[in-house]
């Protein structure tokens, strides 16, 4: 594939963590995002694009273009149990079974290059320094506080939340024990990967890849006040109407059909309409820090822009975003395996009076009612594999490709970054054997003919792909899709939808084409043999507590 510049084109990966499908302005939302919005609009704005239905698990996918299965992510670090421990693709880190995309592009010349979350292993022989990357400073684990404060709470009562998102951080081969007394994740990271392009003499003019993965709007909900306060009164008609606005500019903007299904909000909480005066307004005040995260972020990705267009690069650079999953819905209080005295331990060592909230000493999380107006008009949110878990906002921004200023509703996925990119830049993979190691086979396929405007689809009708996590499954070849949902969250069957006539997965087709439903589930077989795919073992229950009745219906 012949290339439209003589010169290599630099990459830039921005990744947001639970940011929802709405909330970007170019994607329908009211949050303020002109950076965003500017690069969504000239560029390609995908409407089907798919992670796995949490955070490191799409983010093994993103650097290896393969299935998590194989990259060493089958569950999340945190929720390997002893009967999935020591298996193969379990292993809770990126393993060395793929060819990480830093990997190729420094082998390709390419000066490589991260600054945020990383969430693919805590210890330094996993560090982004040993995955190809040749100036990093990362937050190791999944989840930190966004202003660094840590409460001060003996460790035999700290939930196993708390000591799971410690802040723990690495630059390049080495563990940082002290961050600046003004530490904002969104400022920071963006701060330490302007440094690293700013470093002429370690760059020495070759390409870059840079990888700009942040934490924000990952939860607690921490935002600078001054962003706080730009939200003010917006949200005080609660996440039912949020839902209405943003489904109507969905529409307006052709990123969901007019007559699309839209699935119900499904909620073991209470509905906006039975909360109090109080209720509603801390509500409220969680959805602003919301609001400001999404904002601040953007600001950050601003700072990047105008780094690219004073240095003359921005139209030699490919830009990629995307959120890691859905929105995140979860009531974390009512998730036993964080421990059942996190309400208790928040409580005692944070401030999250109602105007405390967002500041690094308050803890909040925005649960189900808003994520679902974030994931609309999909069905659930993050770590389902219904489409609210993995149908996620992303675009490509790049003069460089004849696709810009388009609307695709075409699917693909994050692990066909990985080969597109490869593709362009005219790198073939190393296949199954690299530096000595053996690797397991990419999944993900160039999307780059397309991108060109040599085909009009991506994948065909007959392209599968599969998602396991947590006990729930789906699989989709072209516009079906069969998806299991454990009980009480869902009606722990099979079931069917045709996503070309149902978006919302509102109508379950099962009984109806009981052979299309066989078909796909032969190719579920197929899946779980082809990607490691282990079944039917205990999981930790990090979706949902028996205590609390369903809020599944057998009549949607």
């Amino acid at each position: 594939m012949s290339q439209t510049t003589t010169q290599q084109p630099n990459i830039l990966l921005i990744v947001a963590d639970d940011l929802g499908f709405s909330d970007l302005g170019a994607f329908g939302g009211e949050i303020n995002t002109p950076n965003l919005d500017a690069l969504a609009q000239d560029g390609l704005r995908f409407t089907n694009f798919h992670t796995a239905s949490t955070c490191s698990p799409t983010r093994a996918m993103l650097l290896s273009g393969t299935d998590h299965h194989l990259a060493g992510l089958g569950t999340m670090a945190e929720a390997i149990t002893p009967e999935l421990a020591d298996k193969a693709g379990y292993e809770g880190v990126l393993n060395d079974k793929v060819a990480a995309l830093p990997e190729l592009l420094h082998d390709a010349g390419y000066y490589t290059i991260m600054s945020g979350k990383w969430h693919l292993g805590l210890k330094p022989e996993f560090f982004p320094a040993q995955k190809g990357f040749e100036r990093s400073f990362a937050l190791l684990p999944g989840a930190a506080n966004h202003y660094s404060f840590e409460a001060d709470i003996d460790e035999e009562k700290t939930p196993k939340l708390l000591k799971s998102t410690r802040g723990l951080y690495a630059e390049n081969d080495q563990f940082i024990h002290k961050l600046p007394d003004d530490f904002y994740s969104s400022d920071y990271f963006t701060t330490r990967l302007l440094d690293f392009l700013q470093d002429d003499e370690t760059r020495q003019d070759r390409p870059f890849f840079a990888y700009l993965p942040f934490s924000a709007p990952h939860w607690p909900l921490q935002a600078p006040q001054e962003d706080i306060d730009k939200y003010k009164g917006r949200y005080d008609g609660g996440p039912a109407q949020l839902r209405e606005q943003r489904l109507e500019k969905l529409k307006q903007f052709k990123l969901v059909d007019a007559d699309t299904t839209i699935h119900p909000v499904l909620a073991r909480t209470p509905f906006w309409d039975t909360l109090t005066t109080e209720e509603k307004a801390h509500s409220a005040r969680i959805m602003e820090v919301y609001a400001a995260m999404v904002d601040r972020m953007d600001q950050n990705v601003g700072r990047v822009i105008t780094h690219l267009k004073d240095t003359g690069q921005f139209d030699n650079t490919i830009i990629i975003f995307l959120s890691d999953n859905g929105a995140e819905g979860a009531q974390l209080e009512a998730l036993p395996v964080f421990g059942g005295n996190l309400k208790q331990v928040i409580e005692q060592h944070y401030d999250n009076r109602l105007e405390n909230i967002g500041r690094g000493n308050s803890y909040v999380w925005y649960g189900e009612h808003w994520a679902q107006a974030a994931t609309a008009p999909s069905r659930l949110y993050k770590a389902h594999t219904s489409e609210g878990g993995i149908r996620t906002v992303s675009f490509i921004h790049s003069p460089l490709f004849a696709r810009q200023q388009q609307i695709s509703h075409e699917f693909l996925t994050v692990m066909d970054l990985l080969p597109t990119l490869l593709d362009y830049i005219q790198v073939e993979h190393p296949g199954d054997r690299y530096k000595g190691r053996s690797l397991v086979p990419l999944r993900g396929r160039s999307i780059l003919p397309y991108l060109q405007q040599q085909q009009e689809h991506i994948h065909t009708e007959n392209h599968i792909t599969g998602w396991e996590l947590f006990g729930q499954k789906a699989l989709r070849k072209g516009d079906w899709k069969a998806l299991f949902i454990p009980a009480p969250n869902g009606p722990n069957r099979w079931q069917l939808y045709d996503l070309s006539q149902d978006h919302g997965e509102v109508h379950d087709l099962a009984q109806q084409h009981p052979d299309k439903l066989n078909e796909l589930l032969d190719d579920w077989a197929t899946y779980v043999k082809d990607n490691g795919v282990i079944e039917n073992v205990p999981q930790k229950r990090l979706l949902h507590n028996d205590s609390l009745p369903s809020f599944y219906h057998d009549n949607q």
